[in-house]
């Protein structure tokens, strides 16, 4: 007869209930509920997520092969696929993310790196296309039979850790996400070719941060001056331009510098 705790619940004591149950108070997550609450629902998606469940059918079907030890593995007295999505449905999902952040916080302090080339804070952004069932998410119409959002994920490249991410409708603009990013004075921010936005990039440029991204082939700019430059290293030229397009040289009026590697 086993007399210790589940695997399971090892994992999970690991995350920071007090936290967790603050963040619920502040957006009454538990507000008229009796047995379900926010952190059994929590434990149930963790549990779907490590044993790589694929619906919620599939979750409720494991789940109910455990039901003598819901109590032990901290689901609460039943778990029903009814109330689980339900759940899912009507709580606030700022809960859940507002403690994924204050979780990626964690694990960010832990990863430090301190053997990486560039001292400061280097983030990668770029975003995923995930498709999904047009007549379950109607709300994310992608195309005529076909569903989707896009994942746009800030990686901090130096931790090795997502650091920020945000979820829109498949049909919204890459650019577009640049709006939301919550950008940190003296860290640098790259980019791919997909997001040469010159109003954006000068307000990256007026928060005293930086951005290195692939410029458009037809690019069209005026030499100032170059810099020295090693060519043993891979780097063709390092210049100060200025561009000279009609609109670009209103949306970014000051100085850029073009490297050709």
């Amino acid at each position: 007869m086993n007399t210790g705790k589940y695997v399971f619940a090892q994992l999970t004591e690991f995350l920071p209930q007090r936290v967790f149950d603050g963040i619920v108070t502040t957006y009454t997550g538990n507000k008229y509920v009796k047995h379900f609450t926010c952190w059994n629902q929590l434990l149930c998606m963790v549990f779907g997520q490590i044993t790589n469940r694929e619906s919620l059918r599939d979750l409720i079907v494991i789940l109910e092969a455990h039901y003598q030890k819901y109590y032990h593995l901290g689901f609460g007295k039943s778990v029903t696929r009814s109330n689980l999505a339900k759940a899912n449905e009507k709580r606030n999902s700022k809960i859940f993310e507002d403690y994924a952040y204050h979780m990626i916080d964690i694990a960010r302090r832990k990863c430090a790196n301190d053997d990486f080339e560039i001292k400061g804070k280097v983030y990668a952004f770029d975003f995923t296309t995930i498709d999904l069932c047009l007549n379950i998410f109607w709300w994310a119409k992608f195309r005529k039979a076909k569903a989707g959002i896009k994942l746009h994920t800030l990686y901090d490249v130096v931790k090795q850790i997502p650091a920020f991410i945000h979820i829109t409708p498949a049909t919204v603009n890459d650019v577009n996400a640049m709006d939301v990013i919550p950008y940190e004075k003296g860290a640098y921010y790259v980019f791919d070719r997909g997001y040469v936005d010159y109003t954006r990039l000068y307000k990256i440029d007026q928060l005293s941060a930086f951005f290195v991204v692939r410029a458009k082939s037809n690019l069209k700019f005026r030499r100032m001056y170059s810099n020295k430059v090693d060519e043993k290293t891979g780097v063709q030229c390092d210049q100060i331009d200025k561009l000279t397009g009609f609109y670009v040289s209103k949306e970014y009026p000051d100085k850029i510098r073009r490297v050709k590697f």
